[in-house]
């Protein structure tokens, strides 16, 4: 049903030989990048959206922050019924194997989560809160709060968009899921890292 990209360039990070005291704030520019996947009309459909809900003040050398745009050829409300289920992430994200929620659980802001992640990655379990639920805009976001990880200070939004789509039998209404997320990444191990980061967006 989708189709899978890479994430846009990552954001923030710092070239080697660089001196992480000297990071300054800066603000992400995804606007400014079309994802892989998205032609460029499409994608400037989205650039109002890129920028009000994916953009970050981050410190160079200090976070990073990326976007992925994934074509879903499904209609929009159906695509948002599984993005929006907090309580089951594993419906969608491949890399969780399980996630448990408290007794009495209910979606709303501020709920907590916790997931485990499948073997082979530089985490095991994450306790996750959700940040933002708007049924109206198509919107939900969380924070990584605790767990066994290296993602320091992970945050990460999720919004859904209709979009025309051209293909081989003509034009039509498609869904464009867009994420992204910004993270603390410490010099010792950013490469780890940025790793674990790409696969929690492409999966």
């Amino acid at each position: 049903m989708a189709e899978n990209q890479e994430p846009s360039a990552l954001e923030g990070e710092q070239q080697e030989g660089g001196n992480e005291s000297e990071a300054i704030i800066t603000t992400t520019t995804h606007d400014r990048k079309t994802p892989s996947g998205l032609t460029q009309d499409e994608f400037d459909e989205l650039k109002p959206f890129v920028a009000e809900f994916h953009t970050y003040r981050i410190h160079n050398g200090r976070q990073c922050s990326s976007l992925l745009a994934q074509l879903i050829h499904a209609p929009r409300d159906v695509v948002w019924s599984i993005v929006r289920r907090f309580d089951k992430p594993q419906a969608y994200k491949h890399f969780i194997k399980s996630c448990t929620v408290k007794e009495g659980f209910e979606i709303t802001v501020g709920c907590t989560r916790d997931v485990n992640v499948i073997s082979g990655l530089p985490a095991e379990t994450s306790t996750e809160r959700l940040d933002i639920l708007d049924d109206d805009r198509y919107v939900t976001g969380f924070s990584i709060i605790g767990g066994e990880h290296r993602l320091r200070n992970y945050r990460s939004v999720t919004t859904l968009h209709e979009v025309g789509h051209q293909d081989g039998s003509g034009r039509k209404i498609c869904t464009v899921l867009l994420e992204s997320y910004v993270v603390d990444v410490p010099g010792e191990t950013r490469r780890r890292i940025r790793v674990c980061s790409l696969i929690l967006l492409s999966s």
